[in-house]
């Protein structure tokens, strides 16, 4: 466990967790959470990072957001507060290490700890956040502006200026075909900000 990450929790918050908390490592693509899976705990983000995708019916995927460190899932929570099955599918970006806490922990420590019931609410508020970015994103952006926001995003997750992916990973992030993303990364790279190299992209970030 990470006791920095837990700061701002009470230090009994913090001993439950250590006590009932299960530590869980994933490696990159490994998936955590799909589509109809009931949420049985709630994973905190110690180290790693996951991408949330939503799926349509014929099974193609959109990208929602990134769970870094000292994250939570709010989708994980709403699933467990109502019993619902998640409508959301959870994939290790990098390798990913997280404690998981049982569910029946959620509203227990809401009543009993006030960082925790700040957490729940800062997580819910993180999330409304990233789902409003991501709608304007696919509603109002065009693909090369979309492509360019995952780029970045991507990249900062590492403090990296590379991006280890295929065009068709990009392409299934975005909900586009392969060739469309070879096109505007071509473009993309003719406005010099990025470089393209085998399986890697290089962001020409000041």
């Amino acid at each position: 466990m990470q006791p920095t990450l837990f700061h701002d929790f009470e230090p009994r918050l913090v001993e439950e967790i250590e006590k009932v908390g299960t530590l869980k490592k994933i490696e990159a693509g490994e998936e955590l959470m799909r589509p109809g899976m009931f949420i049985r705990s709630i994973p905190i983000i110690l180290s790693g990072s996951l991408k949330i995708m939503r799926q349509d019916e014929k099974g193609k995927e959109t990208f929602l957001y990134f769970l870094t460190k000292g994250d939570t899932c709010a989708m994980s929570l709403t699933c467990c507060t109502a019993n619902r099955p998640s409508t959301v599918r959870a994939v290790a970006e990098e390798a990913t290490e997280m404690v998981l806490v049982p569910v029946e922990k959620l509203d227990y420590w809401m009543g009993l700890y006030p960082s925790w019931k700040n957490f729940v609410f800062q997580a819910y508020q993180r999330r409304f956040d990233d789902m409003l970015e991501a709608v304007d994103s696919l509603a109002f952006k065009k693909m090369d502006e979309r492509i360019w926001r995952l780029l970045k995003k991507k990249a900062a997750l590492q403090e990296k200026r590379y991006v280890y992916a295929t065009h068709q990973d990009l392409a299934d992030e975005l909900n586009t075909s392969r060739e469309v993303v070879t096109r505007l990364l071509k473009k993309l790279e003719g406005m010099g900000k990025i470089i393209t190299h085998r399986n890697r992209i290089e962001l020409m970030l000041k």
